[in-house]
């Protein structure tokens, strides 16, 4: 059973930057890919960054490409959520999320069969 715990949320200015953490406690991280979801009031849950077991590899939707930026270290099983220029439109919780099963970087939620509680990031304007 993986146990993932995000942090590093918190309330920022338009323009602003957070830095979010995951820490995963149980199982072997760094055969993990790892992800980032936000989900935001009244909307569905959707991606914002995934990236691979070796952290070679990392994709991220047109919404936040150039301005988020996922990173992981496996030997402190952490992955990172670095947000810069931060929008009121990227107001939501976030939610780290563990692949166990699949090698291949996964967008979907389906893919992903472990999540955080979540964090919830508040940008004002």
């Amino acid at each position: 059973q993986v146990q993932l715990v995000e942090s590093g949320g918190g309330l920022v200015q338009a323009g602003g930057s957070l830095r979010l953490s995951c820490v995963a406690s149980k199982g072997t991280f760094s055969s993990y890919v790892m992800g980032w979801f936000r989900q935001a009031p009244g909307k569905e849950r959707e991606f914002v960054a995934a990236i691979s077991r070796s952290g070679v590899n990392t994709i991220y939707p047109d919404s936040v490409k150039g301005r988020f930026t996922i990173s992981r270290d496996n030997a402190e099983n952490t992955v990172y959520l670095q947000m810069n220029s931060l929008k009121p439109e990227d107001t939501a919780i976030y939610y780290c999320a563990a692949d166990t099963t699949w090698t291949e970087i996964g967008t979907t939620m389906r893919e992903y069969n472990y999540w955080g509680q979540g964090t919830q990031v508040t940008v004002s304007s």
